[in-house]
């Protein structure tokens, strides 16, 4: 049974979602009492989106495992350093290197399809010039995206995406918290949207326990959500 001490899951979405792709992730973890957090992402810029990530673990009463998909493992890398962090799982996510940017990781392996993929538009910014913010494009979205999720669900993902800052690509990360926290990753083998080569290298340099799955989409959260609560689970009871 979980006590005071067993960690709150704060699960952080990537870019081009929202918290509601962890939907079947919450009610496994619930069904085993473990507390859950979905926060929003605001999907601006990675200082300011982990900044916000980092305080909402810093206002959760007890220890918390991040959990970052997509986009949103570069978040956890950095808000990890919060204090009552005590673990960090990455799914079908960047793991990102102090100093290091998306870009720069990506680069490293052959580009995704979802690079050539993308579909720019702009947004305010008060007192600046409007800055530009990507989605994938709605034709190019089952494939890269969500490949192994029902048809009529990657409808309804492909209108309801979040966009990104574009700028995020570039912008460095200040921190690295797999170097001091317990970190697990999950693999999506299938990736059209994150190269599986990126996941394993990057997961492997942070010293990461690594499950990887056969046929994964980058939307494994949505589509196998057993599988990935499972390793959540496992991070809850290694650091609980």
């Amino acid at each position: 049974m979980p006590t005071n001490s067993t960690p709150t899951a704060v699960l952080v979405h990537g870019a081009f979602a929202d918290a509601s792709t962890w939907t079947g992730v919450i009610a496994e973890l619930q069904n085993d009492g473990i507390p859950v957090v979905a926060p929003p992402n605001p999907l601006r810029g990675l200082a300011s989106d982990a900044a916000y990530i980092a305080s909402v673990a810093a206002q959760i009463d007890g220890p918390v495992v991040l959990v970052g998909h997509s986009y949103g493992g570069a978040l956890i890398s950095m808000a990890g350093t919060t204090e009552n962090v005590v673990g960090l799982v990455y799914v079908a996510a960047y793991v990102t290197e102090e100093g290091e940017s998306l870009g720069e990781l990506q680069g490293r392996f052959p580009l995704s399809p979802l690079v050539s993929n993308l579909k720019e538009a702009t947004y305010p910014v008060e007192g600046a010039e409007p800055a530009v913010e990507v989605t994938i494009k709605a034709e190019a979205f089952p494939d890269i995206f969500a490949a192994d999720v029902p048809e009529d669900v990657t409808k309804v993902l492909a209108v309801a995406q979040r966009p990104l800052a574009a700028g995020a690509f570039t912008e460095t990360a200040s921190a690295a918290a797999w170097k001091t926290k317990p970190s697990w990753a999950l693999v999506a083998a299938a990736d059209q949207a994150i190269n599986p080569e990126v996941q394993r290298f990057a997961a492997t340099r942070a010293g990461a326990t690594i499950v990887e799955l056969e046929g994964a989409s980058h939307a494994v959260a949505v589509s196998q959500p057993k599988q990935v609560a499972d390793l959540i689970r496992d991070a809850v009871r290694s650091t609980g």
